[in-house]
């Protein structure tokens, strides 16, 4: 009995160290073929795709190759693989027919088109100074009459405006009235004189007319306006004595108006004088005001970099006022030229970017140059040919996948060009020094879209500071190059080290 059990105790043993054999075979085959999962026997090849791999690398640290898979030096993660496939299509990306689904990447065909853009802005009515009428006194009198009181109140061609007395038409008239009425040789003379005097005294030839026909005295004129508009200007009141010459009233005809348009200075060149014009007021809706551009002045508002562009509009029904605000649309001058739909253009700030299509899934970045805009749709000068394919939606994911394979002509801004000098500061914790790089934990930099990380920087020109421990805080300035790791400008020891 006894036996028996120690029998069954020790066949027990037996399967519990055969079962922990074959979970440790299993194991260590498992441990085993982790590195074969990334390359083959000839150490090139991944046997899940197939695809022969060049070298590894750290997507955040892309210069820095590995011939071996494995854990980044760089940062908490594995290092990934680089295919030879890829590489050599550097100059573009590669995307699946199910990712270009996915992605909802949509393509349209590079045309030549025309651009007629319309170009529209504010401006202000003002009155139209070649409508300008002032009416003087031709002789010194006095003001018995005065029909228009008000300035700015409307008048009609030929409306009275005020009488006045003149008494130095009175001598001028009596002696052409006693002349005529003499007889004898050589009056006809006399006659034409005095009739001169009366012309020289201001008279006009419809009040000659009416003296030598009525045979009496008019020593009173009535003014008249010499045009319809509105009366700008009213220098008169009844009983004042104005002098020859003076002004009594500016009217300023309404039948047409400017309006000084404010053109951004850098659509200055596509405003001609001449070109249509149509404007609307917020007051009058449904109702278009037409014009032409009269003249582009050759004055620029400093504070707004805008020109103005005088243009005179019809004024059918005396509508439009000075001081009113408008919304004017010009018609640019269009020219022909290759076009593309606006949305496919990924502007960095110095560079002009689009994905050029290349067929079989192959996408690759272009630097183009753009001119007029309009109606969705805008020009390019360089960079492409009729005929091409660009992608118009989901352009900016192939942007960002293009970034993080480091493509030849990145459509992210190189940072070589804007921001190369550009430093950072920040407070970070030291872990270590490998191969001339300073591993540094720092916090996130929401500048820079970089999260909170273990990293490496490379050492500055003058090294780390002396007796710098791990684990030690500091505080360091880096810039970040075009390509590469980031590198340290300053390294300060925070409660230590120099």
């Amino acid at each position: 009995m006894i036996k028996s059990r120690q029998t069954a105790l020790v066949m027990a043993i037996l399967v519990a160290f055969g079962a922990i054999g074959i979970g440790a075979y299993q194991l260590g085959a498992r441990h085993s073929a982790t590195p074969q999962a990334s390359i083959s026997s000839d150490g090139k090849i991944d046997p899940a795709s197939g695809r022969k791999v060049l070298y590894w690398q750290d997507p955040m640290v892309p210069g820095q190759k590995f011939d071996k898979p494995g854990k980044s030096p760089f940062m908490d993660m594995q290092l990934v693989p680089v295919f030879a496939d890829e590489a050599a299509d550097a100059g573009g990306i590669s995307v699946s027919p199910r990712q270009t689904q996915n992605l909802g990447l949509r393509t349209v065909e590079v045309v030549q088109g025309q651009l007629a853009p319309k170009i529209e802005v504010s401006g202000s009515v003002a009155w139209n100074e070649r409508g300008l009428a002032v009416v003087q006194a031709r002789n010194t009198g006095f003001v018995e009459r005065l029909f228009v009181r008000a300035t700015l109140d409307r008048v009609s061609k030929g409306q009275a405006l005020a009488e006045l007395y003149v008494p130095d038409w009175v001598a001028a008239q009596e002696e052409f009235l006693a002349v005529k009425k003499m007889q004898g040789e050589g009056m006809a003379a006399l006659l034409d004189g005095a009739r001169q005097r009366m012309r020289q005294a201001g008279m006009s030839e419809a009040l000659i007319a009416q003296v030598e026909k009525s045979g009496a005295v008019q020593a009173r004129i009535t003014i008249n306006a010499p045009l319809a508009g509105s009366v700008t200007e009213l220098a008169v009141r009844e009983g004042m004595t104005v002098m020859a010459g003076a002004t009594l009233f500016r009217i300023n005809a309404l039948d047409s108006v400017w309006v000084n348009a404010e053109i951004p200075e850098s659509q200055a060149s596509l405003i001609k004088a001449g070109m249509p014009v149509e404007a609307i007021l917020a007051g009058f809706s449904g109702q278009v005001f037409k014009g032409r551009v009269q003249a582009i002045l050759p004055e620029v508002e400093a504070a707004t970099r805008t020109l103005k562009a005088r243009i005179e509009l019809a004024n059918p029904g005396a509508r439009l006022t000075p001081g009113m605000f408008v919304r004017v649309s010009l018609g640019g001058t269009g020219r022909a030229g290759l076009v593309i739909p606006s949305e496919a253009l990924i502007r960095t700030g110095t560079r002009n970017v689009v994905m050029l299509a290349e067929g079989e899934g192959k996408y690759r970045p272009v630097d183009v140059q753009s001119g007029q805009e309009a109606n969705g749709q805008i020009e390019i000068t360089s960079g492409l040919v009729a005929g091409q394919k660009v992608v118009v939606s989901g352009q900016f994911l192939l942007d960002s996948e293009a970034s993080l394979r480091s493509v030849g002509t990145r459509v992210a801004e190189p940072l070589g060009q804007s921001d190369a000098a550009k430093e950072y500061q920040v407070e970070a914790v030291f872990e270590s020094e490998v191969d001339g790089m300073a591993m540094l934990s720092h916090p996130a930099i929401p500048e820079l879209k970089w999260g909170a990380m273990t990293m490496g920087f490379k050492l500055p020109k003058d090294g780390l500071p002396k007796d710098l421990k791990p684990g030690q805080k500091v505080h360091i300035v880096f810039t970040t190059p075009a390509s590469g790791e980031p590198q340290l400008t300053h390294v300060m020891a925070i409660g230590g080290g120099k």
